[in-house]
This record gives C-alpha cells, structure tokens and sequence, in this order.
C-alpha cells in the first residue's frame, strides 16, 4: 500500500508560479515511476509531468517544457513539481501518481496503481 498526499495548489495570475509537493508513505520500494497528472471535470487524466526515482530520468508533455520542472529527493518519497509562467489551460487537479516502470511508459496513467487526492490549482488573466 502507498498512500499520496500533495500539496502546494492555488490560484494564480497567468504568468505566476507555484511549486506542488507529494509526499509517499507505505511500501513504496517498487514504485519506481513518479507522475504529476492533471485533471479537468470531463476529461480524461492527462500527463504533466513523471520521473524515476532510480535515475532521476524526468519526462515531461509538450505543452509544460521549458516551464515545469518535475525533481525528487528523501529516497523518491518526496516529489516536487516547479511550475513557471503559468497559463489558463494548465488549471486543473493536480494528482501524484506511484508505479512500476516496467511497460516504460511514464506519462501513460496507466502506468500508476497508486494515486493522491490531488491539489487544486487555479489560473486566471
């Protein structure tokens, strides 16, 4: 069992900043793949962000590179996600995920079997 909690969301300005935490616990061993998904009311859960704690390799979608930095520390345990130069479209719930990295697809959500209640974050113009 891994139990996730983040923290971190708010309501910003376009152009702000905010850095999201998710911190693990229980019998996370296993759960190499870290991921930062975002969720809209009606769609479907899309990837931000993911990295493997054995490696620190980091992935990111399209849409964030060059804006969002996904890093980890304490053992993969903690995982943060530092969001720059915020847009309307990168509002949502922001959910931290846990799994293998086995099928080697990080930013597939299908690849976590553990996930957080998620952090709200907010922007507006």
């Amino acid at each position: 069992q891994v139990t996730l909690v983040e923290s971190g969301g708010g309501s910003v300005e376009v152009g702000g900043s905010l850095r999201l935490v998710c911190e693990a616990s229980g019998y996370t061993a296993r759960r190499n793949a870290r991921g930062w998904f975002r969720q809209v009311p009606g769609k479907e859960r899309e990837a931000v962000a993911a990295i493997y704690v054995g490696g620190g390799l980091s992935f990111y979608s399209e849409s964030v590179k060059g804006r969002f930095t996904i890093s980890r520390e304490n053992n993969g345990n903690t995982v943060y996600l530092q969001m720059d130069n915020l847009q309307p479209e990168d509002a949502g719930m922001y959910c931290g995920g846990a799994g293998t990295s086995r099928a080697g697809a990080p930013l597939r959500s299908d690849t976590y079997d553990y996930w957080g209640q998620g952090t709200q974050v907010t922007v507006s113009a």
